[in-house]
């Protein structure tokens, strides 16, 4: 990591010495009569502070830090891939034994400002540089700063619940957690507060330098694409608080800012290849899922060729076959030449924030729960299937989008038999208007699900809020009864080293949650139901 940032940050400072200077003063004046050189070189200390944030939302280097920031937790609970490695003896999160040492660095990610980590410590570096600053165009920075920390921070919220955020700039309270309802409208106020404030910097360039999105420093983007983030935390309040997410979803409904329709938001991975190429690939820890077997081959969905590779062994040879999560697996053979992710997780050269075909599924949602400016259910649906399918170069969209026959399909475990399960639903593809609307939203989550792969953590948080798709149930849980098996997991307890450092907030925060600190207790927005 320290190579990563090293070289970002020479970069960013190399480009902001050139391309600022050349055209800046023709662009700004300065209110309080600084040279533009002093100007500049604020800038380059504000922005400095960006790669560290950029890099810490998901982690892509060293492969082993994302391994264990996402895919050894909401990739497996989310039912999109499966371990074949009998980690600690299958007595790890595989099984509901959820592991302190793997799952802290979902936190220190976001908070530890030690060898470049932390959005948190940096995203209040930018501020406090702003302030010193005292200038009007250096605010756009904390604008910006603030939707990466809002991106980055609603995750961390949808792991634990309640976190460090609101009060976290004030040193003499940034131990203190806020509960989920209050981040969540924290979320709100900050994201609105840039949507509408970025409008005045339009066309300006001096975030560019700096900018590890492919947006490239265009502000018009960036506010287009804090807007779909706001459309995505209304419709997961939705069921918690309707009139909340109905106001603020709305308000991105009806936004000058606009919402993403023909380009995701990518950051660029400086090099990098994506780590699940690395975990899937190099190292053998990661497979294709049950669910997704079930899924993908019962829609006869092109885009399984691309997600996943055909198994290698096991009796399945060219077939593509996944592993069910939480069973007992005595050795890594048992499993290992079952499906692995797809070749082409080596080839990207960025990681996707939120893409057009999510936007679309939340306004098909929002349609469906009546929300002004939302559109056609069915026309929002079918054009995020067309935009998934285009994304990933998968033929027949039209064909797919019209069938009415084809149903997930039940598992067969290969090995053994005994983990064999039906899958619990016949939703199907062609949309149907008529049908209940929870059986409307049942199909639009489905193919939500499957346009959001691999971002586990998004579909995990979707699975928990709507019970969509159905995830099969873990055959082993070790759990020692904290986490009902057909509940499945809910959150992830808080971190051992919060515990010991930051005692009497954690104690706080816990009596803010619906029950217990651990995996079995739901999150404010997790109902366990749907409000339609």
């Amino acid at each position: 990591m320290k190579k990563l940032i090293t070289y970002t940050l020479a970069s960013v400072l190399a480009l902001g010495m050139t391309n600022c200077t050349e055209d800046f003063k023709d662009i700004n004046t300065n209110p309080h009569g600084i040279s533009d050189e002093s100007l500049q070189q604020r800038f380059n200390n504000i922005g400095a502070k960006f790669p560290p944030m950029f890099a810490n939302v998901i982690r892509v280097e060293p492969a082993w830090n994302y391994q264990l920031q996402h895919n050894l937790n909401a990739d497996l609970f989310s039912g999109y891939m499966t371990t074949p490695t009998p980690f600690a003896g299958n007595i790890s999160n595989q099984t509901y034994s959820l592991n302190s040492g793997w799952n802290q660095f979902i936190w220190t990610d976001a908070y530890d400002a030690n060898d470049g980590n932390g959005v948190m410590p940096y995203a209040r570096g930018i501020d406090e540089q702003v302030e010193l600053a005292g200038d009007e165009s250096s605010k756009m920075f904390s604008y910006i700063s603030d939707i990466i920390k809002v991106t980055a921070m609603h995750r961390i919220s949808d792991v634990f619940g309640p976190l460090r955020y609101s009060k976290y700039n004030d040193y003499e309270t940034t131990g203190a957690y806020d509960s989920q309802e209050e981040a969540y409208n924290a979320f709100f106020a900050d994201l609105g507060t840039a949507i509408d404030q970025l409008k005045a910097f339009e066309g300006q360039p001096q975030f560019t330098p700096f900018d590890l999105s492919e947006f490239g420093g265009d502000i018009a983007k960036w506010r287009t694409y804090a807007n779909s983030l706001r459309l995505r935390l209304a419709i997961r309040v939705s069921n918690v608080d309707p009139a909340l997410a109905k106001t603020e979803g709305e308000k991105s409904l009806s936004s000058d800012a606009g919402l993403l329709e023909s380009e995701n938001m990518a950051i660029d991975m400086q090099g990098f290849i994506h780590p699940l190429a690395t975990i899937s690939e190099g190292w053998g820890d990661i497979r294709m899922s049950a669910e997704m077997e079930s899924i993908l081959k019962g829609f006869n969905d092109a885009r399984l060729e691309t997600f996943f590779q055909p198994a290698l062994g096991n009796g399945v040879e060219g077939e593509y076959k996944g592993i069910r999560l939480g069973i007992a697996i005595e050795a890594k053979s048992d499993y290992g030449d079952h499906s692995k992710l797809g070749t082409y997780l080596g080839g990207l050269t960025s990681k996707d924030w939120m893409t057009t075909a999510e936007v679309y599924f939340l306004k098909a949602e929002a349609a469906l729960r009546g929300w002004t400016g939302a559109g056609d259910a069915q026309a929002n649906y079918e054009s995020g299937i067309r935009a998934s399918f285009a994304q990933h170069g998968a033929g027949g969209v039209e064909d797919y989008i019209m069938d009415v026959t084809s149903t997930p399909s039940d598992y067969v475990d290969a090995v053994n038999a005994s983990n064999s399960i039906a899958y619990a639903s016949d939703v199907k593809i062609a949309y149907d208007a008529t049908a209940p609307k929870e059986e409307q939203l049942e199909q639009i989550i489905t193919q939500k699900w499957i346009a959001m792969f691999p971002d586990g953590q998004e579909a995990w948080s979707e699975f928990r809020r709507t019970g969509f798709p159905k995830i099969f149930p873990v055959v082993v849980n070790n759990s020692g009864g904290t986490i009902d098996t057909d509940i499945q997991v809910r959150r992830i307890n808080f971190v051992d080293t919060e515990k010991n450092t930051n005692a009497a907030n954690v104690e706080a925060a816990t009596a803010l949650l619906k029950g217990p600190d651990n995996g079995g207790t739901r999150l404010w927005w997790d109902t366990g139901s749907n409000n339609l």
